[in-house]
């Protein structure tokens, strides 16, 4: 059956799919509350335009960073404002805490919002919680809903589990997600499944730093070829050596513009892990 939103929220779904209809490519750049500073020699301003340039299909920014960032860049990629947080020397790091509500990114001009969940952290019982409520607050307001959803704490062992991935992706969508970022299972097999059962769309993450190029649109045409609608990459592009370039390969590979080899890739690396 098909499933119609509010038509603010439709408008808005719609907005963040600004270059497909049904793709997606993300950038995230929130990692800097997380590790630091992150992106190398680039100002935050400069990289948001250079990857509206690139036509990605939204980034994934921090509240105060706004205050740095041209709002022009928006006319060509869409805002996610980023709502949890936690940083890398914490007691516990998979312990996210809401810093944002929905009501202040909607002030700021966020096309949606997201947030970080953790199943199996010892904060889990608090971020389920936090979901929740931020699914609430975004029905009322009628704000697409981002949900980073992933497998991490004392007792995860593999956070690649697909059972453990399944899990995530429907708790995120029984709660109210509109969209769930979630790790690839590393097999076209078993992700499709996923994909299928899914009742939202999924994107996946962009994987460890590599350097190869090659090697990462391999990973992201596995993915695709699983039924994922995109990838939420953060790393390998605003930390290549060429970030244009690698936001605009990974956007045409994604919005289905581009054969790679034809592109001159030839014939891939293997795709990352």
């Amino acid at each position: 059956m098909q499933r119609y939103s509010a038509p603010a929220r439709e408008l808005r779904l719609r907005r963040l799919h600004r270059y497909h209809e049904q793709r997606l490519m993300v950038v995230p750049l929130d990692h800097s509350v997380t590790d630091g500073p992150i992106t190398g020699g680039n100002r935050v301003d400069s990289l948001v335009g250079k990857l509206a340039s690139a036509q990605v299909d939204a980034v994934v920014l921090h509240k105060g960073v706004l205050r740095y960032v041209d709002p022009r860049w928006f006319e060509s990629t869409s805002l996610i404002v980023h709502m949890s947080a936690s940083t890398v020397h914490a007691p516990d790091p998979n312990a996210k805490y809401l810093v944002a509500d929905v009501e202040e990114t909607l002030r700021l001009g966020a096309d949606a919002v997201s947030m970080h969940v953790n199943i199996g952290s010892a904060e889990e019982r608090q971020q389920i919680a936090d979901l929740a409520a931020v699914a609430d607050a975004c029905d009322r307001w009628n704000l697409p809903l981002l949900a980073m959803m992933y497998a991490r704490g004392p007792k995860i062992e593999n956070p690649r589990d697909p059972a453990l991935i399944a899990h995530a992706v429907t708790l995120a969508a029984d709660l109210g997600a509109d969209i769930v970022k979630t790790m690839y299972t590393g097999s076209v097999e078993t992700m499709s499944e996923i994909t299928r059962l899914s009742p939202v769309p999924l994107v996946v993450v962009g994987g460890p730093r590599n350097p190869d190029l090659a090697a990462v649109l391999a990973y992201v045409e596995e993915a695709l070829r699983s039924g994922v609608a995109g990838v939420a990459m953060g790393r390998n592009v605003f930390q290549a050596a060429n970030p244009i370039e690698a936001a605009r390969s990974v956007a045409d590979l994604v919005h289905d513009r581009v054969d790679l080899e034809a592109a001159g890739f030839g014939e891939l690396a293997a795709p990352l892990g």
